[in-house]
């Protein structure tokens, strides 16, 4: 749009300024005809002419579309590069960077090989896996300085081809290492000046900027996705080690049960740790919890601890990441139970708009406000801040913003847990 825009531009104000020439012309040739007309149409027309430059020089209307430039660019390439540095995403942004450029071809690599390119003869053009060879771009790659090309053999193209003879190279960065160039390709020297210069560094650094952004965003994946690794490596000993021992004491008092426990007990551990990886229904999510509380249930008796469940119908098959709720019903197991008295704890999915909310709430002792803002840290308590802020970031992950955990507590009273799913219920 940009360019479009400047080059109709150039062409009303050439064009007025050719006309104007011809009118002088023909007031020298011919003074003596209509000069009245004349003068007020040359007047006009200069003024015209005057206006549209004045336009295009304007430094608010320069940096305008400028700002409107980058944002566009910013835009269409965030969603390819958020895939990292590959074929498919640079072949998509070299096609979407050639027509911002006077260049005639853009070319991406990462610090070994060609991964796309865009341009003239770019239907005969085979670089597949082509390695990178031309010494301008290998040194580039290696020190991570700017290189602007002004002949064939420094481009790297044979020299018995006038199409190519000069090019820019630039480096792309993440955390100050070098993974990767961005080559602007054009006809003639002629054609690069300190505006193509200043774009092309600047498409480095808007690119490099992405690919930061998606490093940045794999690693807090993996960091979240050893995290939960961490906590089903250890899902709370003290956990494992009560139940063994409710179920022993049932091997006493009722054989029966304590078969079914110790069946239910190897199916649970057996899906939480396989499950990891995989997204489940929500009404497997739940059954996986109340497996849970069965447990406790049986460690406690029915007497201190109860459990409910309601799912708005329709909302049963939709995907969510495994081990979401079973944490936030364990923690209300072991931290807000009182010393006498049932604690009751339920949980409550539903379908508000374009968002499908998870509710796990509990009648028990509740948070203190000064620890409130505390309680998602992976420091605060006996682990439950791991747990909790990985359900977090985990959530935020998937169903991406507007997704996540709140938490409300009354003192005394409470604590419910809202988790936000972003669009869970669409489609």
């Amino acid at each position: 749009m940009e360019n479009k825009h400047t080059a109709l531009m150039e062409t009303i104000l050439t064009a007025t300024l050719a006309m104007l020439v011809l009118i002088i012309v023909w007031c020298l040739v011919a003074p003596g005809r209509h000069v009245a007309v004349l003068v007020i149409a040359t007047l006009t027309l200069a003024a015209y002419g005057a206006f549209v430059l004045r336009y295009m020089l304007n430094p608010d209307q320069i940096r305008a579309r400028q700002t409107v430039r980058t944002l566009y660019l910013a835009r269409k390439t965030s969603t390819f590069m958020s895939k990292g540095l590959t074929h498919e995403s640079a072949e998509a942004v070299c096609d979407i960077l050639l027509p911002q450029t006077t260049a005639v071809g853009v070319l991406m690599t990462d610090t070994e090989q060609v991964l796309g390119y865009a341009g003239i003869d770019d239907e005969a053009a085979d670089l597949g896996d082509a390695a990178v060879s031309t010494r301008a771009m290998m040194d580039m790659l290696q020190d991570g300085i700017v290189r602007v090309l002004l002949t064939p053999e420094a481009v790297g193209v044979p020299t018995d081809d006038p199409s190519i003879k000069a090019a820019i190279a630039v480096p792309l960065t993440v955390n100050g290492n070098v993974v990767g160039g961005l080559k602007l390709l054009y006809h003639t020297p002629r054609m690069i000046d300190e505006t193509q210069q200043a774009m092309a560094e600047g498409l480095g650094q808007l690119l490099s900027t992405q690919l930061l952004e998606a490093e940045l965003e794999q690693q807090t994946e993996l960091a979240t996705h050893m995290e939960l690794k961490a906590l089903q490596a250890q899902i709370n000993p003290h956990f494992l080690f009560n139940t063994i021992n409710t179920i022993a004491s049932l091997c006493r008092t009722d054989a029966e049960k304590a078969r079914v426990m110790l069946r239910e007990f190897a199916v649970f551990y057996r899906r939480t740790l396989e499950n990891s990886d995989d997204l489940i229904t929500m009404s497997e999510e739940i059954e996986q919890t109340e497996r849970y509380f069965g447990f406790e249930l049986a460690r406690f008796g029915e007497d201190r601890i109860e459990l409910s469940c309601e799912i708005e119908p329709g909302l049963e098959d939709i995907s969510v990441p495994s081990f979401v709720i079973q944490p936030l019903v364990e923690n209300s197991v072991q931290h807000a139970m009182r010393a006498e008295g049932k604690l009751h704890i339920s949980i409550r999915v539903e379908q508000q708009g374009a968002e499908v909310i998870v509710s796990v709430s509990d009648d028990g002792v509740g948070i203190r406000p000064e620890e409130l803002p505390y309680v998602q840290q992976s420091d605060y308590g006996k682990g439950t801040g791991i747990a909790l802020k990985n359900v977090g970031d985990r959530l935020k992950g998937f169903y991406g913003p507007g997704s996540g955990m709140r938490i409300e507590s009354t003192f005394g009273e409470g604590t419910t847990v809202y988790l936000t799913l972003h669009d869970a219920g669409e489609g």
